[in-house]
């Protein structure tokens, strides 16, 4: 751990700029709090949950901000012997962690006392989430820009996000950009597993993988609209990925169905759920086109309705976007792949890796 300097002011409490100092982070706000977004690495051990917080957040409204104090100091007394109890029970007497609530306020505070006063090295975070989440929003306007990125492209079902996982594989750098918004990026592209992040935790994820990066080297992306799912990159990194250079993947019709079935197994499974999916594109095929679809779907036939799915929406959608955003596709470096499979996907990257044009 390097050197930190202290706040005069406050011993105990340390800046934004400082987090790297610290492995150790502890979130102390509410469960819920954490769940939409919180600082890389931290861990939730909230002073005072859900419940407990608007408990004593109607009693400061009701009754008086006094009575609220009494009663939330009994909780955070609770919760945090319990917490010495059952998590820090075997901390080592140099152990310093950051702690932090949402502005820096008394919840971290209080946590930070009592570890301070038993011996340990903790410290607060100035500001809390709040400052962490200030410097996240700052920093994408420019992080984003000191990269040189390497864009994926190719119509839906050619194994982009199965490339990408390959090129990483062979020592590239990549941002799975999809993977952190968990979703595919299209109509049917909602997780069935997992919801989307909120899009604090999208950025804290991409913010935390950028600044592991070496701006040396390029970074492989997947091409994406502005929008992934409810979430969206930020227009710099977009602005930036439109300036670089790109790969371009030809794969027959065939093999991308084959690929999309394994990806969609869950509409495979029931494609009266894949047919309620695609219901809204009927304003802009058609009620014939959705009958098309409709039929094939009643006969069994999904591979007839994803394959028409490519050629009849997906492919020209793709493409007239494609051509719009990304001015370098004209001079990209095509690599064929002739089916998808893991064999297949690992000599792709391996030769775009080697290819002396995408560095």
């Amino acid at each position: 751990m390097s050197a930190v300097t202290p706040n005069s002011a406050n011993p105990g409490s340390i800046t934004v700029a400082d987090l790297d100092n610290y492995p150790d982070i502890i979130d102390a706000r509410s469960e819920g709090e954490y769940a939409e977004d919180f600082i890389p690495g931290a861990k939730n051990h909230p002073v005072l949950n859900n419940e407990e917080r608007a408990r004593v957040g109607t009693l400061n409204k009701v009754d008086s901000p006094f009575a609220a104090k009494r009663m939330g100091a009994a909780l955070v007394s609770r919760n945090i012997a319990a917490m010495l109890e059952a998590h820090f029970s075997e901390k080592p007497r140099d152990w310093a962690p950051l702690i932090y609530c949402w502005r820096g306020g008394k919840r971290s505070r209080s946590l930070t006392l009592v570890l301070r006063e038993i011996g340990f090295k903790a410290v607060q975070l100035e500001g809390g989430y709040k400052a962490y989440r200030a410097r996240v929003s700052t920093e994408l306007t420019e992080l984003p820009k000191r990269f040189h990125y390497v864009t994926i492209c190719g119509c839906t079902g050619t194994g982009k996000t199965a490339l990408l996982h390959a090129l990483r594989d062979a020592g590239a750098q990549v941002i799975d950009l999809e993977g952190l918004a968990n979703h595919k990026g299209s109509l049917l592209g909602e997780s069935v597993t997992a919801p989307q992040p909120t899009q604090k935790r999208f950025d804290s994820s991409l913010w935390a993988e950028l600044r592991t990066l070496d701006t040396a080297r390029p970074v492989f992306v997947e091409s994406e609209s502005k929008r992934i799912g409810l979430v969206q990159m930020p227009e710099s990194m977009r602005e930036q990925m439109a300036a670089g250079k790109c790969v371009w993947l030809d794969v027959p019709v065939a093999a991308r169905v084959q690929h999309l079935r394994g990806e969609y197994e869950h509409f495979v499974a029931d494609p009266t759920l894949l047919m309620k999916k695609l219901a809204p594109l009927k304003a802009l095929r058609g009620g014939e086109m959705l009958g098309r679809w409709q039929t094939l779907a009643n006969a069994g036939d999904i591979d007839g309705v994803v394959e028409s799915l490519l050629v009849d929406h997906y492919d020209p959608l793709y493409t007239t976007a494609i051509k719009r955003n990304y001015p370098s596709l004209t001079t990209a470096q095509h690599v064929a792949i002739e089916s998808l499979t893991p064999v297949a996907l690992r000599h792709a990257a391996e030769a775009i890796v080697n290819d002396r044009g995408v560095r």
